[in-house]
């Protein structure tokens, strides 16, 4: 994996860009040290790192605005960093550019339960929206496994999810609001506390798009009220393929789960050793069904699911008896990433959606690609919509490092194979950057790259992610269509 060369003209110039900087944003709002700069080299996928020219960690909407304007107009590139979070290298620095640090922005502005509403900074935490509103019995439903650390703000930059994203939606569809600074230093507002807008959907567009518009300054979303009840069902099988057959079963019944989790056998036992929640240790694979709503529906729901399991052949099931063990069994799947950082030096989290009724296929030639390529590979993964979560684990520094990418880029490519796509929640960023020609024709990424310079028209915001080859905003206007697909120059790749 490859990044852009550093530009020399702009290295040349630190000095003078940091005591610039200083300026806007005085005391400690810039960190230029090596040291200082080290916890920033890196976001969360370590395999790749890169110390940034400098940190800025402004607290106001007039410094970034003024950072932007400076940035563009020296030609320095900006990398926009929420709670560094991100498995897909999504805030990976840049020698020549500099880290736009949001950590400051951590208030929780408005809450209006009259509209269900919150309106946040972007450095507010995932959970810390649930917190925020928790007395009053509302909730934010977009639940990642790192809400306890993940911003909001890298939350709309990746389009989150979670594991109750079955039911209630990934980030997109709890978005409300959002305020944004362009490179050029405008301030620009999209939607509100309303349901809806007039016009382009520019709030669909900025959600997902991964720091290559703009910075996040403020976002709305919505609140939900808790559900009447609640309870969790962990059902034991005898092979990922049967709990792979059971999903498409519920889901095909028009059951439709709060939360639907699938973990393999490694998973359960990394994750049942770490927090030791009554996991099955004898099953190959273990679904994870919350059903919510009024205790009646619950009650049948739960006998519906435990008939469907039991024709794909379950060997148990237990479901929560309260709150407490409901929150248990929760607690296990949340901490499966932790867990197997455990058993293994290394691991790498992929990040691929298929459609749900290819679950058993896929959990049974990724085996095979497991065996290809001489690593393991522990599933954990929101089943209800076919999102998968493979880690694969490695050892650095046995120099299997490589290994562990081509296996992975493998796992993406049978994603694709079978009708799905490179990423569920986690974003392309650096990981899956060079995978886009599997999805995506020259010609419908250069489209894209239209969008991107028709907000960043020369190329500042997070360059070197997403697009596998770029091109400046000059040379795509000159780019002709020949045969439906745009010829593009001999560039080097990143």
């Amino acid at each position: 994996m490859q990044m852009p060369e550093p530009d020399a003209k702009v290295l040349a110039r630190r000095d003078d860009l940091i005591t610039t900087l200083r300026q806007i944003v005085p005391g400690e709002g810039v960190i230029a040290d090596d040291a200082g700069m080290r916890v920033y080299e890196s976001d969360g996928l370590p395999a790749y790192r890169q110390i940034p020219m400098a940190v800025v960690l402004p607290d106001t909407v007039a410094q970034i605005s003024a950072i932007l304007r400076l940035c563009d107009e020296w030609g320095v590139k900006v990398v926009p960093r929420g709670a560094g979070t991100s498995l897909s290298g999504g805030a990976l620095p840049l020698a020549d550019g500099i880290i736009l640090g949001l950590g400051k922005f951590n208030q929780v502005l408005e809450i209006d339960y009259d509209n269900r509403a919150v309106r946040v900074q972007p450095g507010v935490t995932n959970l810390g929206i649930s917190q925020a509103v928790d007395s009053e019995g509302f909730y934010y439903a977009p639940d990642p496994s790192s809400q306890i650390a993940c911003s909001i703000g890298g939350n709309v930059a990746e389009n989150a999810g979670g594991v109750h994203c079955l039911k209630y939606g990934v980030t997109t569809n709890n978005l409300l609001g959002l305020e944004m600074v362009l490179l050029s230093g405008e301030v620009i507002r999209l939607g509100g506390k309303h349901l809806d807008s007039g016009g382009y959907d520019l709030l669909g567009l900025l959600t997902g798009s991964e720091g290559l518009l703009g910075v996040i300054t403020e976002v709305t979303v919505r609140i939900l009220k808790k559900p009447e009840t609640a309870r969790a069902v962990l059902i034991g099988f005898p092979s990922s393929e049967a709990a792979g057959a059971c999903v498409a079963e519920v889901i095909g019944a028009g059951i439709i789960p709060g939360g639907m989790e699938m973990m393999d056998k490694a998973a359960i036992h990394a994750a049942e050793e770490f927090c030791q929640v009554g996991y099955p240790l004898e099953a190959e694979a273990l679904l994870i069904v919350e059903l919510d709503g009024p205790g009646p529906e619950v009650d049948y729901l739960i006998e519906r699911v435990a008939e469907i399991a039991a024709g794909c052949g379950s060997t148990s099931l237990r479901a929560s008896e309260n709150e407490a063990e409901r929150t248990a069994f929760w607690a296990g799947r949340k901490a499966a990433f932790p867990a197997i950082g455990r058993i293994s030096p290394d691991y790498m989290c992929m990040d691929g959606t298929i459609p749900r009724n290819r679950l058993p296929e896929v959990l049974a030639r990724m085996g095979d690609l497991s065996e290809k390529h001489g690593l393991r590979v522990a599933n954990v993964f929101h089943a209800g919509d076919g999102n998968l979560h493979p880690l694969i684990l490695y050892d650095a520094n046995a120099g299997e490092l490589e290994t562990a990418e081509a296996f992975g880029a493998d796992i993406l490519r049978l994603c694709v194979e079978v009708g799905g796509v490179l990423t569920g929640e986690h974003g392309v960023g650096v990981e899956k950057r060079d995978l886009m020609a599997e999805v995506f024709t020259e010609a419908d990424l250069a489209q894209q790259l239209r969008v991107k310079c028709a907000f960043d028209p020369n190329g500042r915001l997070n360059p070197g992610k997403v697009f596998p080859v770029l091109h400046s905003c000059a040379e795509l206007g000159r780019l002709e269509v020949h045969q439906g697909q745009l010829p593009f120059p001999d560039i080097p790749r990143f």
